[in-house]
């Protein structure tokens, strides 16, 4: 009836909610996909935490399975996960959280109420505060988790909905404002959000001096939510307003009195100066009075309270000034690369080839190429290699390959090649995202602006773990598994361009 996706970037706590979910007393998801949103992986031998620790839940009789979607953010990473995931329904948990034992069988009885209408079932969440003193400012602020609305550190969506939204906007590069900004598209497309009866512990994690001066990045997020959603998004989302207001007031303050004191008006430096040490002064009062104000607290205080208004303040300025030049088309983009798989998808497949002149082209292949770059559309060839790797033939063989290729179907704006076997720690060998990554970083689009053709489940799996879009093209050895589990199937090259074309026109709505 559901499955499990959790994004990670390989905290120790990930074994811990494997371990939670694996000890429940009611149902176990039909698959628990976890995202290993790190950055690359190509590294030398040791135990991999992401690894390990999915393989002793899979020890524990747990269905996991690892993918990795190449360090963009949760958004992607959930993406990635529930694009592979089974089930009518699909429960989003952080990585730092504990599932009670009652969880599933809660979580079950929440999804069996839900009405015909209703897309996501939030749980609920409780942050254990210390009973020994009172708590610090940043354990007060992952003590606001329990009021969030619609946060995704346990809330489930039903994969209809989902779809109908395409997911996540991977244009949230950090986990603030993704969820609310998903809550309100799935509204928008006539869903119904109610609060259910399951429920997660989120214990508050270990932060340095310098955590919440990081989170102003947030408000960067937050110019994101008014350019797509409107000035009134905080009451839809039912978020507070936040401190933005005072901070600019402050920031203004220091400004006046640097500038006045370099004009030599001395008067109204001091007026200025006097009133950022009063605004700062409040500011940090307010964060250390509910506190337990010893020592290391007091100075994390007043360090981050005379920097946060600033950091806010520039955030905020430099993401409205970016979506004033170029405001945000609804999610999902459209279309504007389409990459290729070079063996059996462009040319036939000649097991590491190494010779030019045994390219041959398949059906159609220099017409689709043709009609994709008179759309205006970018093109990449991303092709795995691993006759490199295994001493079969040499790079240079594969870039006169590669040349010949382009000489029969035109030229192509990125060629990524990965020589790496089939056991190497690689980031960019398919299944793995990094070719794609790359691609579309060498073309200036977005992972999502990019669609990607090829002929078996690893080009699949490379896409969607890069956010791209993805067509199969089943060959002779494309497997019947690779078939039923690739989301979009066409019988030709042709075809898929076609296909490919047709997502390459704008979107006209936030459900397109």
């Amino acid at each position: 009836m559901f499955s499990v996706v959790v994004p990670t970037v390989g905290r120790p706590s990930l074994g811990v909610l494997l371990s939670t979910l694996a000890a429940q007393r009611g149902p176990a998801p039909e698959l628990v996909v976890v995202v290993d949103d790190r950055r690359g992986r190509d590294g030398g031998p040791g135990e991999d935490p992401c690894e390990a620790a999915c393989a002793r839940a899979r020890e524990s009789g747990l269905p996991v399975r690892l993918v990795r979607s190449g360090g963009r953010g949760p958004a992607a990473a959930r993406n990635a996960g529930w694009r592979r995931a089974g089930g009518r329904w699909v429960a989003f948990v952080d990585d730092d959280v504990e599932l009670p034992p009652e969880w599933s069988e809660q979580l079950v009885a929440d999804l069996a109420a839900a009405g015909a209408r209703v897309g996501g079932v939030q749980g609920r969440i409780t942050v254990p505060l210390p009973a020994d003193r009172r708590p610090t400012d940043w354990e007060r602020g992952t003590a606001g988790l329990a009021d969030a609305a619609w946060i995704t550190a346990d809330m489930a969506y039903r994969r209809a909905a989902l779809e109908q939204v395409a997911g996540f906007d991977e244009r949230f590069p950090r986990a603030f404002r993704e969820d609310a900004d998903l809550a309100l598209r799935v509204l928008d497309a006539g869903w119904e959000l109610v609060r259910g009866e399951h429920g997660a512990v989120h214990p508050v994690r270990p932060s340095d001096d310098l955590a919440s001066l990081r989170q102003q990045r947030g408000n960067a997020d937050d110019a994101t939510m008014t350019a797509l959603h409107g000035p009134r998004w905080r009451e839809r989302a039912q978020s507070a307003v936040g401190r933005l207001p005072g901070h600019a007031a402050t920031t203004a303050a220091a400004a006046l009195a640097l500038g006045a004191a370099a004009a030599g008006r001395r008067r109204t430096a001091a007026a200025a100066a006097l009133a950022w040490t009063a605004l700062t002064g409040e500011f940090a009062w307010r964060r250390l009075a509910p506190g337990p104000r010893d020592a290391a607290e007091v100075r994390r205080m007043l360090l981050t309270s005379a920097a946060i208004p600033p950091a806010a303040v520039w955030h905020r300025v430099r993401a409205e000034l970016r979506w004033r030049r170029t405001p945000p088309a609804p999610w999902p983009p459209p279309v504007r690369a389409v990459l290729f798989d070079r063996d059996g998808t462009l040319v036939h497949d000649v097991p590491y080839n190494g010779d030019p002149d045994l390219v041959k082209p398949v059906d159609g292949a220099a017409e689709a190429l043709a009609r994709v770059r008179a759309a205006g559309l970018r093109t990449g060839l991303v092709t795995n290699q691993s006759g490199v790797a295994r001493g079969l033939i040499a790079r240079e063989q594969v870039d006169a390959v590669n040349e010949r290729v382009a000489q029969l179907l035109g030229p192509f704006d990125t060629v990524q090649v990965c020589t790496d076997g089939p056991h190497a720690r690689s980031a960019h060998r398919k299944p793995e995202p990094g070719m794609v990554l790359d691609a579309a970083r060498a073309l200036g689009v977005l992972p999502a602006e990019c669609l990607l053709v090829g002929d078996i489940g690893a080009d699949v799996e490379a896409a969607l773990s890069a956010g791209a879009r993805t067509v199969l093209v089943p060959t002779e050895v494309t497997l019947p598994a690779e078939v039923e589990a690739a989301p979009v199937v066409a019988a030709t090259l042709p075809a898929a361009v076609d296909l490919a074309l047709a997502a390459a026109r704008p979107a006209r709505g936030p459900a397109s």
